[in-house]
């Protein structure tokens, strides 16, 4: 459900309550779970924004709150959040690299989807063979989900590794989907 206020406006709703948050060095888990509850999409999109906000006060042992979120009330452009915050906190926690891995393998085609693209927008930072591993774990795939974001995975390196993005696409034309090539060779 949505009540469709547009993102500028419900920001400006709960900006002073993010920097309320920012000030105190808390995270408010308890509001939180209780927006995810919500049956309306910007109760969660109050949760993503508040998350990434405070995202420099999570640490792995918030990881299985942050799963919750990423298995429950599944849309695209939640997962894609929590992409972001469990790539910042890969960075920050090798451990959570153990998860991911974990996730590459998942039933839930969302959960895979947060693994693949969790170094999006890594630039030089990108563990290439990482890359590797969790898009091949998931070719031959025919969820689109999928397809979509080993393509935004690969395209997304390719703008610091052409070369590198060149080679994969290459050595595994006959494993990656038509998506797949064609958004990962977008930038070549």
């Amino acid at each position: 459900m949505l009540w469709y206020i547009k993102s500028p406006e419900r920001r400006m709703l709960y900006k002073e309550l993010i920097k309320a948050a920012k000030r105190q060095a808390k995270i408010d888990w308890q509001l939180l779970d209780k927006c995810w509850q919500s049956d309306y999409r910007e109760y969660h999109h109050f949760v993503l924004d508040y998350l990434l906000a405070m995202s420099q006060f999570l640490t792995y042992n918030d990881c299985s709150r942050l799963e919750f979120y990423a298995r429950h009330q599944q849309w695209w452009d939640s997962i894609d959040v929590l992409t972001k915050i469990f790539g910042n906190l890969s960075l920050k926690d090798d451990k959570v690299m153990n998860l991911l891995s974990e996730w590459s393998l998942d039933q839930d085609f969302w959960m895979r989807r947060l693994a693949i693209e969790h170094q999006l927008g890594f630039k030089e930072k990108t563990n290439a063979d990482i890359l590797s591993l969790f898009i091949l774990r998931n070719t031959g795939s025919q969820e689109f989900f999928i397809n979509k974001a080993i393509g935004w995975a690969l395209r997304d390196y390719s703008k610091y590794n052409k070369v590198w993005v060149k080679d994969f696409i290459s050595n595994h034309c006959d494993e990656l989907s038509t998506l797949s090539i064609r958004e990962g060779s977008k930038y070549l």
